[in-house]
């Protein structure tokens, strides 16, 4: 195949796909098609399968290019790698049969994702946040007083708000109250704002640079994760100590 007919595969599934994005992953060693004589890159069903896999992984699991580099170089050489939150593995050569691999938009967790760039705006009515997050509307409407949860000027709730909801009633039952989640907030902000100082200079290249912008978002936030999670376990232990 095309990389044109590869881009209209991968659309139905990934509606901000591009070109150019085909072009950085295949950069950075995550997939290597052929080329014929004249220089045209040719790609297999193998290939789609495994440029799904990275897709996947990044939008639904947030894993950075590296980390899903290592899964792919295990797979290559016969080992197992885990590609979804239940560590499932797929063996060598099974990019066109595993399902973790062909179809990981079913593998995402069950709460629902914030929207890519080039997909629809879920909208949740104010009933619909309270099933999905498992929280009464008391407590939606303190989480919406502390400004951690927002509604959109027509009433209707996101998906990120969703996921922040059911977070915080589970951490309520631990007797954090949203009072105490205002710092999760205000650090957040403070991580999009040094993201958004570099990438901003990308996305205003104009030169199809916008999908490096956002791998490079994405690979900033999971190191940010990563960063807070250590620092959370040093702080912990440090206190044990």
């Amino acid at each position: 195949m095309s990389i044109g007919a590869v881009l209209e595969l991968l659309r139905q599934d990934f509606p901000d796909i591009s070109i150019a994005k085909i072009r950085y992953l295949e950069d950075q060693g995550l997939v290597e098609p052929e080329r014929t004589a004249a220089g045209y890159r040719k790609f297999t069903p193998g290939h789609v399968d495994r440029l799904r896999y990275v897709l996947g992984v990044q939008r639904d699991h947030y894993m950075p290019l590296r980390v899903i580099r290592e899964h792919l170089d295990a797979v290559d050489r016969g080992q197992e790698a885990p590609v979804g939150p239940d560590g499932a593995g797929v063996a060598q050569g099974q990019f066109r049969t595993a399902p973790r691999l062909a179809g990981l938009v079913e593998a995402v967790a069950d709460l629902p994702r914030p929207p890519r760039a080039g997909e629809p705006l879920r909208r949740f009515s104010r009933g619909q946040v309270l099933a999905a997050a498992e929280i009464d509307a008391g407590m939606l409407a303190d989480l919406e007083s502390h400004g951690l949860v927002t509604a959109r000027p027509a009433g209707h709730f996101d998906a990120g708000a969703v996921a922040v909801a059911r977070a915080a009633g589970e951490l309520a039952a631990f007797g954090l109250e949203p009072r105490h989640l205002r710092a999760f907030r205000n650090a957040a902000d403070r991580e999009a704002g040094l993201i958004e100082q570099v990438t901003s200079p990308l996305r205003r290249r104009g030169d199809g640079s916008a999908a490096q912008a956002e791998d490079v978002a994405g690979e900033l936030s999971a190191l940010c994760v990563q960063l807070h999670a250590a620092l959370l376990k040093a702080a912990l232990e440090r206190g044990q100590s």
